[in-house]
């Protein structure tokens, strides 16, 4: 296989997860890489802002990578740009808004001017010397979405993207099913297909039902209506703005990413609201609550976000008052139920009206369901397959959903991120692994939190931490101060005072012991004090606080 012509298909992300969705295709010495997104960190990750993917074999390659090729404007497709160019920087190409919304993120990291940004629009294909690039307009949560078929001297690959099918699009510009239809007739030789809701049952509701939803609710409210959702959801967005326009309401938004993504949108023509009908949080105060709608960040329940502020009353300029209606329309990110449960309690306990999806459908999903996913397999009926984006159970319900429309199981690659399928014009197969795996963004540190740190973070917050200070006097070997201990989140009660005098009893009678013996190398006295007082403290209190010696010598 490996003398022969090949095309390689490397998931660097997005694989046995949600999020960080990145996979590189190689042919020859061209490399092309389909997005480059983020994921959150999880409750496990202590102090971590945001987990992007190891590009150790992009870069290994770099004069290869001819490109990245953006399907949508979605975090988990586009987040970890401005870390990445830093790192590889190559050309970008995407659809106007998705362009839009990355320009806003490479300004803030001042690397606008660095970056080579390609527009493109679906129907256009970008031409390398072996590959062709096509883009493919597809439905989605998030307008200028597309799916994109590689064209190889080996074949089609088709990636759908993140995509629902939806024939009733707030802006009208339906999936492109007769060019995907088409490269079926053709013959596509691999199918990437989203898996995120293969799960559900039947089809998704169309975006337009949740339009009817929310008019209904905006006619009868009799206070200020504040409405929580995803700031790229331009087209919830352009719904919530029609029914308060409608009902003479002037909007108002609220959360870096809303106001910065509403603007972006305005200009670009994919967002529709008359000025006169948008005021600043300052002008709220010239109009009557029933007169004004609020779109805020938050619909997640993360705690910095709008929605949070305002139910916990650390907004600066937003406070719950008396007749106030919110909405949350989205629907809880897998990991985020207790977040947003908690702002919705606390909406409730402050005498807030809450309407959210198990009341009222307030949210309709952007993914694919079981039928919609039928109909591109049947569509495309692929030589192989291979499901993406998606925990591991989502790909093998997608890589069973495959079979039962007919694909024989060795055709079907249910694979891991860094794995490489590797497919000439007879087979198709696993040949190996590159480097993966996640890069932690702690505040400006990019990497240097691993997985040493967090396991000490863990441990810290589990157990606690206890430190041993002494000073000695290394010409007589004796100890001049302390044992001192000082705790932090392990115990802190009067009663304790009997065990801080017993494990400093300990601490100094070791060191007695090594003294005496005329022992005055640090890592042996420290070694020996540690290991006596974790094992009293275990008996004592069955924890295991982290434990830092500290000596000084005069």
């Amino acid at each position: 296989m490996k003398n022969e012509e090949s095309i390689k298909v490397i998931p660097l992300g997005g694989l046995g997860e949600i999020g960080k969705n990145i996979t590189a295709i190689e042919y020859d010495d061209e490399i092309i890489v389909i997005d480059c997104g983020l994921s959150f960190p999880d409750e496990e990750m202590y102090g971590v802002d945001l987990v992007i993917p190891d590009i150790t074999y992009l870069k290994n390659n770099a004069e290869k990578v001819k490109g990245v090729f953006l399907t949508h404007g979605h975090e988990d497709h586009i987040g970890a740009l401005p870390y990445i160019l830093k790192q590889l920087n190559v050309p970008i190409y995407g659809t106007k808004l998705t362009l839009g919304i990355i320009e806003n993120k490479l300004k803030e990291n001042n690397m606008l001017l660095d970056c080579e940004l390609h527009s493109v629009n679906a129907g256009d294909i970008i031409e390398l010397q072996n590959l062709k690039i096509e883009f493919i307009r597809v439905t989605h949560s998030i307008a200028d979405s597309c799916a994109i078929a590689i064209h190889s001297p080996l074949g089609v690959i088709v990636h759908t993207g993140d995509f629902k099918i939806d024939f009733t699009p707030i802006d009208g510009l339906v999936m492109d099913l007769e060019r995907i239809s088409n490269l079926g007739k053709e013959g596509v030789m691999l199918l990437m297909a989203d898996s995120t809701n293969v799960e559900r049952e039947g089809h998704t509701i169309s975006e337009k039902a949740i339009g009817k939803t929310l008019t209904r609710i905006l006619s009868s409210a009799q206070g200020r209506v504040i409405v929580a959702t995803f700031a790229s959801n331009i087209h919830r967005v352009q719904q919530i703005a029609d029914a308060s326009v409608m009902y003479g309401r002037k909007i108002v938004f609220s959360g870096r990413s809303m106001e910065n993504i509403s603007q972006v949108a305005m200009d670009l023509g994919y967002l529709h609201i008359p000025e006169d009908h948008i005021i600043s949080m300052d002008d709220m105060r010239n109009y009557s609550n029933k007169d004004i709608t609020i779109i805020t960040t938050g619909s997640q329940g993360e705690p910095m976000a709008g929605l949070a502020r305002i139910a916990f009353a650390t907004h600066r300029k937003i406070f719950i008052e008396p007749e106030d209606l919110y909405v949350i329309s989205a629907s809880p990110i897998p990991g985020n139920e207790k977040l947003i449960s908690r702002v919705i309690n606390e909406l409730f306990k402050k005498g807030a009206e809450v309407i959210y999806k198990d009341l009222e459908e307030v949210h309709v999903s952007g993914h694919a369901y079981q039928e919609e996913l039928k109909l591109i397999h049947a569509l495309v009926h692929p030589k192989y397959f291979m499901p993406v984006h998606g925990e591991y159970r989502h790909l093998r319900q997608h890589a069973k959903l495959a079979e039962k429309l007919g694909m024989q199981g060795k055709d079907i690659f249910t694979m891991e991120t860094g794995q490489v399928l590797e497919l000439t014009k007879e087979e198709a197969k696993v040949t190996g692994r590159v480097q993966t795996g996640s890069v932690f963004v702690d505040g400006l540190g990019v990497g240097d939190v691993g997985s040493v740190v967090l396991r000490d973070r863990k441990h810290l917050a589990e157990d606690g931490m206890l430190t041993v200070v002494v000073t000695l006097e290394r010409e007589s070997y004796s100890i001049i101060v302390g044992p001192d201990i000082i705790t932090r989140g392990f115990i802190y009660a009067k009663e304790s005072d009997a065990l801080i005098n017993e494990v400093k009893e300990i601490a100094r009678i070791e060191l007695n012991k090594c003294l005496d013996k005329k022992i005055i190398e640090w890592y042996v006295l420290k070694s020996k004090m540690k290991k006596s007082m974790e094992r009293y403290l275990y008996e004592k209190t069955k924890r295991r606080p982290i434990i830092l010696p500290i000596i000084m010598e005069i």
